[in-house]
């Protein structure tokens, strides 16, 4: 009786014992467990925030580039990264596995965004380039533009100076009156005719050629002496005006002598009368001179 009594002291103190260690190993393997689950919910956090980040980065990018190819693929590419972050929220933190494969897809991710940075910043450098390059051109354009305009001014300048040049000059100018007889008078009632004498200067600028020299003889109330006033006109700065006489010569650059005249058919008031004298449409000479009853 009394060993059968120590017996079962002995099997209850196996059964207590077996008991306290298994009870002792499942607490150990909860603990485990707890510990397991916290970090992988740890994981599953921060690999949330690595997709928050990467998704903030296409973002940024996609606002720096001005390239519509480019934003498409970055826009694709960001697609990618929420669609894998939505997922990574609904899966449970026991599910190492998945989020493992999650983790080696933002890694994959991460390559290709390295890719699209180093295609950014070739089209950064490209445009940076690109800037400068066109400052440059524009600067030379600019440059070339002054210089186009200063040899224009130069140009018109220098064809001033050549047309002032090339100008006939009428010099020597002498008006007398002529009786019938060829005499010379001052008395408006003796005179036949006016005539005007001067001297086209020597000028090797001046084109050679025929050349038309037209007279004006103005009288002292400012009435053009004429005899036709609808045909006898000639062009002067743009407009028609009436000449007196004109003669045509050739003229060959050398001192060229000239005399011109008008016949009086008309009543001539005394007084002081003027003659201008034209060629290739410039006024070439003027000079005033007195008429007496």
């Amino acid at each position: 009786m009394k060993n059968k009594q120590t017996l079962w002291i002995v099997i209850v103190i196996v059964l207590l014992v077996v008991i306290a260690g298994a009870v002792f190993y499942i607490i150990q393997q909860r603990n485990q467990l707890t510990d397991l689950v916290q970090q992988s919910e740890l994981a599953k956090e921060e690999l949330a925030d690595e997709y928050n980040d990467l998704s903030i980065q296409y973002e940024g990018y996609k606002l720096q580039i001005n390239n519509d190819s480019l934003i498409a693929q970055l826009e694709t590419e960001q697609l990618k990264v929420q669609r894998l972050q939505e997922e990574l929220r609904t899966v449970k933190s026991t599910d190492a596995k998945r989020i493992n494969e999650l983790k080696k897809e933002l890694e994959t991710l991460r390559a290709i965004m390295r890719g699209y940075v180093a295609q950014i910043d070739s089209l950064d450098r490209l445009n940076k380039q690109l800037i400068v390059e066109k400052a440059e051109i524009s600067g030379r354009y600019q440059q070339a533009t002054q210089t186009v305009t200063q040899l224009s001014a130069e140009k018109e300048k220098l064809t001033e100076t050549v047309q002032i040049a090339s100008k006939l000059d009428a010099g020597n100018i002498n008006v007398r009156g002529i009786t019938d007889k060829n005499k010379t008078t001052d008395k408006i009632k003796k005179m036949d005719q006016l005539e005007i004498q001067f001297t086209i200067t020597k000028n090797i600028t001046a084109n050679p050629g025929e050349k038309t020299i037209y007279i004006r003889i103005q009288r002292p109330d400012d009435d053009v002496l004429v005899k036709n006033p609808g045909a006898d006109v000639f062009t002067y700065e743009n407009k028609k005006i009436n000449y007196s006489a004109k003669r045509t010569i050739e003229y060959t650059g050398e001192e060229t002598p000239m005399n011109m005249y008008w016949k009086i058919e008309e009543f001539l008031l005394p007084g002081t009368y003027r003659v201008d004298i034209f060629a290739d449409g410039n006024l070439i000479g003027r000079k005033s001179f007195k008429l007496d009853k």
